[in-house]
């Protein structure tokens, strides 16, 4: 008999003081803008955190020796209203696509210069009871102080 498991998503949401366009703009094509580098799951030192603005486009990141090393890849690209993309990371934060989780960030327009943020990391099943209850609660405790840092940038 197959066990099925269940995780519970982590979703987290702010309001950032910023059009919809221009927090779209400053989480995407700007992600290294604020990402921090040291958030990473390939080489250190990192040279730079980017993403391909399409449907299919890399989350990667480049290294000072030259490699490249994919998080994820965009699943919807819907500007300036949504991205998915899948988190190609294991519990031992390692690229591995066979075990990846999926994120949605929606950028909501509240007026014309306030946008809120929601924030759906899901699917952990995918990673197996013990690593995807890992890498929830690792996440859990990790989105908040990142969206932080984007919307100091956004509101910067």
């Amino acid at each position: 008999m197959t066990k099925t498991i269940s995780i519970a998503p982590v979703r987290k949401s702010l309001v950032v003081n910023a059009s919809q366009a221009h927090a779209f703009d400053v989480f995407t094509n700007r992600l290294d803008s604020w990402w921090p580098n040291s958030h990473s799951i390939g080489a250190l030192p990192v040279k730079k955190s980017l993403i391909e603005p399409r449907n299919g486009g890399r989350w990667y990141t480049t290294h000072e020796d030259g490699s490249e090393t994919v998080v994820g890849h965009m699943q919807v690209w819907d500007p300036p209203h949504r991205i998915v993309f899948s988190w190609e990371v294991g519990a031992n934060w390692k690229r591995d696509p066979s075990v990846a989780s999926e994120v949605e960030i929606k950028f909501v327009a509240q007026d014309a210069r306030t946008t809120r943020v929601e924030l759906e990391h899901r699917n952990f099943e995918a990673l197996g009871e013990e690593n995807g209850a890992k890498m929830r609660g690792s996440v859990d405790g990790g989105w908040p102080a990142l969206l932080e840092l984007f919307k100091k940038r956004a509101e910067g």
